[in-house]
C-alpha cells in the first residue's frame, strides 16, 4: 500500500504540472486499491515483480521514456526498460531491495536510485556504497524523506466542512495496510478500536479506510481518499494515529503529533528511530495502549510540548517538488 500511495502521489502531482504526459500503472489485481487507479492500468495476478515475461512485454508494448520501480522489479524488467531507451528510477524502502540496487548489474542501468525515508532512519550510505558510487556511470542517489502535495487552504476548508471539524480539534486515525503482515492480520480493525475508545472519551476523531467497530457520536468514518485530501486533514489534526511506514514520515514533515503502531516487520525499528529522534510516540498493536498514549498527547502538557519542539525543529521535509522535477528532467530528457 506505502508504494502504491506514493506513486500515486507522485504521478498525481506530475499530471498536475505536465497534463500531456502519459502516465501508466502496473499493480496487483489482488490489491484493494487495483481497480480504483485513477490512470490507465495494466493489472497482474501478482506484483509485477513476479510477472517478468508479462512486464518485458508491456515495455516494450508502451516504449515509455521513463520507468519508475518503486520497490519492486527484476533485473530482466529493469534491462528491458533500458533498451527501450527509457530512463530509470528505483526507489528501494527496504535493505534487500537497497541491496539490489547496489549491484553493478543494476547500477549500471538506473538514473537515480531513491532511498525512501530520511538517512537517520533508513541508515547512511555504507563505505561500499559510497565506493560504488564512484564507478563510471553510477546513479544519483537521494533520500527521499516524504512526498506530499503543497497546502491547499481552500481544500483544507471543504475537509473541515465535510467532516465537522475544526483545524487542532480532532484526531486524525489512518490504519493504512493494504495486505495483512504476519503476526498483524487484525491491525487495521484494532488501530480501528483505538479511535473507537478516543472518539468514546469525548475527541472528534476521523477514521480513514476502515469500518468502524461500532457508532460514537464523535467517530467519523472516510473512505480512502486522495493524498491532497489526506494531506490537508494531517495538517490540521491535533493528533495522528498511523502505522510505521510512509503515513509516519507525512505526519512528521508536517510536524504533527503521531502515534506509530506497527503492523509490519520492517516498522518497529522505523517507530523506534522516530522515537529515539524525539518526533514521534509508539505504541503497541493494542486498542487500549493506541488510546491510551494519543489521550496523553492531546492533552496539554510536557509531554505534547516537547514533541511539538522536535517537530519544529526536524529536519525531515516534503520531497515532493525535488522528486517532481526530477521525473520531469529525467522524461524529457529520454524524449529528446
Amino acid at each position: 500500500m506505502g508504494e502504491y500511495a506514493r506513486s500515486l502521489a507522485l504521478a498525481t502531482a506530475v499530471r498536475a504540472r505536465r497534463p500531456q504526459i502519459d502516465i501508466h500503472f502496473v499493480v496487483s489485481q489482488a490489491a484493494p486499491y487495483a481497480a480504483d487507479t485513477p490512470f490507465p492500468t495494466t493489472r497482474l495476478p501478482r506484483s509485477p515483480t513476479f510477472h517478468t515475461v508479462e512486464m518485458v512485454e508491456l515495455i516494450q508494448q508502451l516504449r515509455p521514456t521513463l520507468v519508475v520501480f518503486d520497490n519492486a522489479g527484476r533485473t530482466a524488467q529493469l534491462h528491458a526498460a533500458s533498451k527501450c531507451g527509457a530512463r530509470i528510477i528505483y526507489i528501494s524502502s527496504r535493505p534487500r531491495q537497497r541491496r539490489k540496487a547496489f549491484r553493478l548489474r543494476w547500477m549500471r542501468v538506473l538514473d537515480e536510485h531513491w532511498i525512501a525515508y530520511p538517512e537517520f532512519i533508513a541508515g547512511g550510505l555504507g563505505i561500499a556504497e559510497r565506493l560504488k558510487l564512484r564507478l563510471p556511470h553510477a546513479p544519483r542517489v537521494r533520500f527521499l524523506d516524504a512526498v506530499l502535495p503543497p497546502a491547499d487552504a481552500a481544500l483544507a476548508a471543504q475537509m473541515m466542512s465535510k467532516f465537522d471539524v475544526r483545524p487542532e480539534g480532532y484526531v486524525l486515525v489512518v490504519p493504512g495496510g493494504g495486505t495483512d503482515h504476519p503476526g498483524a492480520e487484525d491491525a487495521p480493525h484494532t488501530v480501528a478500536q483505538a479511535a473507537h475508545r478516543i472518539a468514546e472519551a469525548g475527541h472528534p476523531t476521523v477514521l480513514v479506510g476502515v469500518p468502524p467497530p461500532a457508532q460514537s457520536t464523535n467517530l467519523r468514518p472516510a473512505p480512502r481518499m486522495p493524498m491532497a485530501q489526506l494531506a490537508e486533514l494531517i495538517r490540521g489534526a491535533r493528533v495522528v494515529i498511523s502505522n510505521g511506514g510512509d503515513t509516519l514520515l507525512q505526519v512528521i514533515a508536517c510536524a504533527r503529533p503521531c502515534v506509530a503502531v506497527p503492523i509490519a516487520g520492517d516498522q518497529p525499528h522505523r517507530i523506534s528511530q522516530c522515537e529515539r529522534a524525539g518526533l514521534a510516540a509508539g505504541a503497541r498493536l493494542d486498542a487500549a495502549d493506541i488510546a491510551r498514549t494519543a489521550l496523553s498527547l492531546l492533552a496539554e502538557g510536557p509531554a505534547r510540548e516537547q514533541l511539538l519542539r522536535r517537530l519544529k525543529s526536524s529536519s525531515v521535509a516534503n520531497a515532493m517538488d525535488t522528486a517532481v522535477s526530477t521525473i520531469e528532467r529525467l522524461a524529457a530528457r529520454s524524449a529528446v
